[in-house]
């Protein structure tokens, strides 16, 4: 009998995270330098909140954060990754805004056979021929957002469009996502110089005598705050309205009511989130953002506290058995975490299949300058590279 108990003891043992005696490594690579560390900063801090929430631990293990800077630059974003992966030994290595670091980046982590998360990036090579069982992405495909926008467009009766997008792979993504569903006519298109140029008077010129009825445009971060101000100096509100995807958010919002650029109030746009969507995680995570951080959180940051949650769904998945590979996939493929965005599923390219949402900035009952759900545009839409992908 005390050899039975004996043997069930050790047993027990073996399959508790006290048994794996390890922590859980997690490198998450954002920017945190240059005029695109804002955005990379309110990551940070979504991050550090879901951290927070977690208590640091998943699966009773300690959570080891390792963030590191990609400076913008892929070559950089490939240098940190390799650093994560080779000598920190990461398990998971997660965020990614800018789609070009993240094609540099993805074969260091992905040849190593770690975990791959993608918080915002989502270029259409990793979702098609590129795809991998070990990427995830808490985010979407880049064609997808102005793919709804697209939709909007085509039921206001837009029947005429001018494009302005920066010429980069997510810029060139998203110029590809409207014009796929867009039953208009194209009157001008211009890829503008990535990131450097801010000056887009003369690109504004050409839309305003273009004679299209409405412009597209995407710019995130420094750059779309810079195009606001220009449209609304060169008074084309009335002439042209805007339609945006990834330019308008909480991170411009406060920037451009400071600045008085009322244009903007009532604009629309789309996204897959927003912080009025009603569920109780996202109501914990903008409550609990708007409390430690004094503001409205971004897409950025709500997708960014998700993988982390997709992360601990996979760790405690295995009871902590971070050699359990396929159990850690198996758990992240089911997106059975408690998401910001409410339920959701994956597709065989491991991007959500999910819904979008049409979205317009209006003032809160404090007078901020927020944003609202208008409808749904697409329900549980699916990327439209998935069938590229030889994953089932």
């Amino acid at each position: 009998m005390k050899k039975i108990l004996s043997a069930a003891l050790v047993a027990t043992m073996l399959t508790t995270p006290a048994a794996w005696a390890r922590d859980v490594k997690i490198g998450f690579v954002t920017t945190l330098t240059t005029g695109a560390a804002v955005i990379g900063n309110d990551i940070k801090k979504a991050v550090d909140l879901a951290m927070e929430h977690i208590g640091g631990k998943m699966a009773g293990l300690n959570v080891q954060l390792i963030y590191a800077d990609d400076g913008f630059k892929p070559e950089t974003g490939k240098q940190v990754t390799d650093k994560l992966v080779k000598q920190d030994n990461v398990d998971f290595v997660a965020g990614y805004i800018w789609s070009h670091v993240l094609l540099a980046s993805r074969k260091s982590v992905l040849d190593a056979g770690k975990f791959l998360i993608s918080a915002n990036a989502g270029p259409s090579p990793i979702a098609g021929k590129l795809c991998n069982k070990n990427f995830f992405s808490t985010s979407w495909q880049n064609d997808q957002t102005p793919m709804a926008m697209g939709e909007v467009l085509n039921q206001k009766g837009v029947k005429s469009l001018y494009i302005i997008a920066p010429n980069y792979a997510a810029g060139k993504n998203m110029v590809a996502g409207v014009e796929r569903t867009f039953k208009g006519k194209i009157l001008g298109k211009d890829m503008t110089t990535w990131p450097t140029q801010l000056d887009f008077s003369a690109e504004l010129a050409k839309a305003k005598a273009s004679g299209a009825e409405a412009l597209f445009i995407f710019y995130p971060g420094k750059a779309g705050g810079a195009f606001i101000k220009q449209y609304q100096q060169a008074g084309m509100k009335d002439v042209m309205p805007l339609y945006t995807v990834f330019t308008v958010d909480a991170l411009s919002l406060p920037k451009l009511q400071k600045a008085g650029f009322t244009d903007i109030l009532g604009s629309q746009f789309t996204q897959e989130w927003d912080p009025s969507l009603d569920n109780a995680q996202n109501k914990r995570f903008v409550a609990d953002f708007k409390a430690k951080y004094g503001s409205y959180p971004s897409f950025y940051a709500a997708q960014a506290y998700d993988s982390i949650f997709l992360i601990k769904s996979a760790v405690e998945a295995v009871n902590g058995n971070l050699d359990d590979i396929d159990g850690m996939r198996a758990a992240m493929k089911s997106a059975s975490f408690p998401s910001v965005r409410g339920k959701f599923t994956y597709g065989n390219n491991h991007f959500p299949i999910q819904n979008f949402y049409l979205r317009e900035v209006v003032k809160d009952a404090d007078g901020n300058w927020t944003t609202k759900v208008v409808k749904t545009v697409y329900e549980n839409n699916q990327d439209p590279y998935a069938s590229q992908c030889p994953l089932k």
